[in-house]
């Protein structure tokens, strides 16, 4: 194990812990642990995973034989982490650990991370343009933000999955109707400028990964909805 690189800050609850690169965190259910999530629930693994630091990247490792991990990325995606797996930590993330409760546990991470190429209007701050050459309106802005506000939560309130229309809407105000042509009409042009998976049953899934990846909509964001 490499010893160069910048340390991580890990949060556990109200615990904050600085990891160097010469150190591993470990989280799960043993006493052992850097961090014992609940010695009593058997449905944890005794080491669920661990943080540590390779030639100066930092990795979040799966140490179980068994149970998955949910790795909740800088860009608020959710992916699953199986055992034996590990994942490159880049910027802000969540590890999520299951256990028999319905809460899970949240190890919150700060990483280093690379700052996105993305052009943002000087006035607002707000991204404008898609990174394919699409630019988006501020009602377009609005309509993401209400329909992907889940995936930009923390804690409890994340839910990685888009709204419906009806509810986004409603957050916003709008009929249902005006939301949708707002959405169908930004597929299409980023159909036409070469996005791919803009259309057919996974479109809107494939819609969030897309301005979320690229940082057109952010936490920061919720704000438009009053949030």
């Amino acid at each position: 194990m490499s010893v160069s690189g910048s340390p991580v800050v890990a949060r556990v609850g109200s615990s904050v812990y600085e990891v160097s690169p010469d150190e591993e965190f470990v989280f799960g259910r043993s006493s052992s642990c850097t961090v014992c999530l609940d010695p009593a629930d058997v449905a944890i693994s005794r080491h669920a995973g661990a943080l540590s630091c390779e030639n100066g990247a930092w990795f979040v490792v799966n140490r179980s034989a068994s149970r998955n991990l949910v790795v909740v990325d800088d860009s608020h995606l959710r992916s699953v982490l199986g055992p034996g797996k590990r994942h490159l930590l880049q910027g802000p993330t969540r590890v999520l650990v299951q256990g028999s409760e319905p809460k899970p546990h949240v190890i919150e991470i700060e990483a280093p991370e690379g700052e996105p190429a993305i052009l943002r209007d000087s006035s607002t701050g707000l991204a404008t343009v898609t990174g394919v050459g699409v630019a988006l309106t501020f009602e377009e802005k609005l309509a993401l933000v209400a329909l992907f506000a889940g995936y930009l939560q923390k804690g409890e309130l994340y839910d990685p999955y888009p709204r419906t229309y009806e509810a986004a809407a409603k957050r916003l105000g709008w009929p249902r109707s005006t939301l949708l042509k707002k959405i169908e009409y930004l597929r299409t042009r980023l159909t036409r400028a070469g996005v791919p998976g803009m259309s057919g049953n996974n479109a809107l899934l494939n819609l969030a990964e897309h301005v979320l990846t690229l940082r057109l909509v952010v936490e920061d964001d919720l704000r438009l909805i009053g949030k």
